[in-house]
């Protein structure tokens, strides 16, 4: 497997930054060369705070199989980016008088951070206004596919405002998509994934000002996908698309590959280092690909042999067509699984009442998490109900929580508040055993790279609590019999090694409590999704109830 694409083009100045994946880095484990799965997640736009919706799209979700396949000892790489001259960033400096490198700064810093909030850990977020950040690598990237005529110029009409004096493109140009007539901006569309350049859409108009758009030739740069036609239907017939990202490649395989735009006038973006085009930026969708590649290292480390990409259906284009022919033109033959994860819908002000870190501080990234895996999916949008959310944090209270309360009292009234030297047992443990057998192997297949479906995965988890609870409860008169205690001694045993065992089935959706179980309990944190986690801590091993709930707030 070749590396040259991500080393780019080799012509750093004196002075200049070498290419690199920027200082903006948090490293959870794993070293980028050794990895052999490489997961990413749709770069970030950074036009305000994280809100519900990310979370609900595809970062929680990428977050939860890196935990499983880490847990497993797979080496892992988990890489975004936060896409910085997006339009939308520009758009919104426009409208509050900032600039641009203050939105984004300011933004991005704030994204970062509610990740940490809510567990989400990457191993790299790629930043390109940071200084060493991708910025000189993307030059030098747009630079050598226009020397190899994969990259060319091309005259196409693009939208602009006369009101605002300024080329419209992306988010800053709304109009009616040319393929399904949903509305939509210029880019990827979020209903058919098509992709648009703005110049083809129905009725386009500006989102600043709302003025309709006129249409003036301009020549820009453009990459060729046609020549990858062929290459690329023989990637997506091997399988591993999800069923509307299948639908979108198989119609682009029949009708044609599109011209996809490298550049485009303005002053918000990567400079285009082309003679000729050094009046206009890299076009920020073409950027976000780049991010992701530059999130690997952009060093000389080899690509993992497999990747993971999570994305919404507006992205998909990129992820399915535009990344893997760039890895090809490289030699690279991509084996890449995708995953769509839909966000939310949000209100016209952008999210308001929903911002993550509001959230988090109220219900707790365990509760958010779980909610948003339960809710979201691959196939539609779904709108934000706060009862959902309420219910979400009920049902840890009233379930998960309840019984581990009750299962603390016991340890404490019945065994000096230490774990009995007593092996699991009590009445229909074999039973139970069984299903949670099975339940683990169901679960294993749900967090795994090929069944990966984290609302399946919620509801399993649900199951083993459910079920655990009624089989203590079906027990618990065994302490009110004479000679019986030691049976119930066996029951509380029985109990605990459920317990032990979800601070590892459990992790990767609710990290935050399966950890703080894991320290009530004593066991290891971050052990394999298997039946061996199903034992109960050590004879003696003291259990000490928490003061606040093991999960949630």
């Amino acid at each position: 497997m070749r590396n040259g694409f991500l080393r780019g083009q080799e012509t750093s100045s004196p002075g200049v930054a070498s290419p690199g994946c920027g200082t903006e880095v948090r490293r959870c484990g794993g070293v980028a060369g050794a990895a052999s799965l490489w997961i990413t997640a749709t770069p970030i736009v950074p036009r305000g705070e994280l809100h519900l919706g990310h979370l609900a799209g595809p970062y929680v979700a990428a977050d939860v199989l890196a935990r499983f396949l880490r847990a497993d000892g797979e080496s892992v790489l988990f890489t975004t980016g936060i896409a910085d001259h997006a339009g939308s960033v520009e758009l919104r400096a426009l409208s509050t008088g900032r600039t641009p490198t203050d939105v984004a700064y300011g933004h991005g810093v704030a994204i970062e951070a509610d990740l940490v909030r809510a567990r989400v850990e990457f191993d790299h977020i790629a930043r390109p206004r940071h200084p060493g950040g991708c910025s000189h690598w993307v030059q030098n990237v747009v630079g050598r596919l226009h020397a190899e005529g994969i990259v060319v110029p091309r005259v196409r009409p693009l939208p602009y405002c006369e009101p605002c004096g300024r080329w419209l493109h992306g988010v800053q140009v709304a109009g009616g998509c040319p393929h399904c007539g949903t509305p939509t901006h210029a880019g990827a569309c979020r209903a058919c994934g098509r992709p648009g350049e703005g110049g083809d859409l129905r009725d386009p108009r500006c989102s600043r000002c709302g003025a309709g758009a006129g249409l003036r030739r301009v020549r820009r740069l453009y990459l060729l996908l046609e020549p990858f036609r062929a290459d690329l239907a023989a990637h997506w017939g091997r399988g591993g698309l999800p069923s509307r990202v299948a639908a979108l490649c198989e119609g682009l395989a029949e009708e044609g590959l599109p011209d996809v735009a490298v550049s485009h006038p303005g002053r918000w973006g990567v400079p285009v280092r082309v003679e000729g085009f050094e009046d206009q930026v890299v076009d920020a969708e073409f950027e976000a690909v780049a991010l992701q590649l530059c999130g690997h290292g952009a060093g000389d480390e080899p690509l993992p042999g497999r990747a993971v990409r999570f994305h919404g259906l507006g992205h998909a284009f990129y992820d399915a067509v535009l990344l893997p022919a760039l890895l090809m033109e490289r030699g690279v033959e991509p084996d890449q699984t995708y995953v769509t994860r839909e966000s939310y819908r949000l209100a016209p002000d952008g999210g308001t009442g929903l911002w993550a870190l509001d959230l988090l501080n109220e219900f707790g990234s365990d509760t958010v998490r779980r909610h948003v895996l339960e809710i979201s999916g691959a196939e539609r949008r779904s709108g934000f109900r706060p009862e959902r959310l309420e219910r979400t944090r009920q049902v840890l209270d009233g379930t998960w929580n309840a019984w581990l309360s009750t299962l603390f009292a016991d340890v404490r009234a019945e065994c000096g508040g230490r774990a009995p030297d007593v092996a699991p047992g009590g009445p229909g443990w074999h039973t139970e055993l069984r299903r949670l057998t099975a339940a683990v192997a169901d679960l294993r297949q749900a967090y795994g790279v090929e069944g990966f479906d984290p609302r399946r995965a919620v509801a399993l988890l649900d199951e083993v609590v459910r079920s655990v609870t009624g089989f203590a409860e079906a027990g618990s008169y065994e302490r009110h019999r004479p000679g019986r205690a030691e049976r119930h001694l066996a029951l509380i045993s029985a109990q605990l090694s459920v317990a032990s065992a979800l601070t590892s089935w459990a992790r990767p959706v609710m990290p935050e409590g399966a950890d703080r179980l894991a320290a009530v309990l004593r066991v290891p944190v971050g052990r394999p999704v298997g039946i061996e986690a199903l034992e109960p801590p050590p004879h003696g091993t003291p259990v000490v109830a928490p003061r606040e709930p093991v999960f949630g707030f």
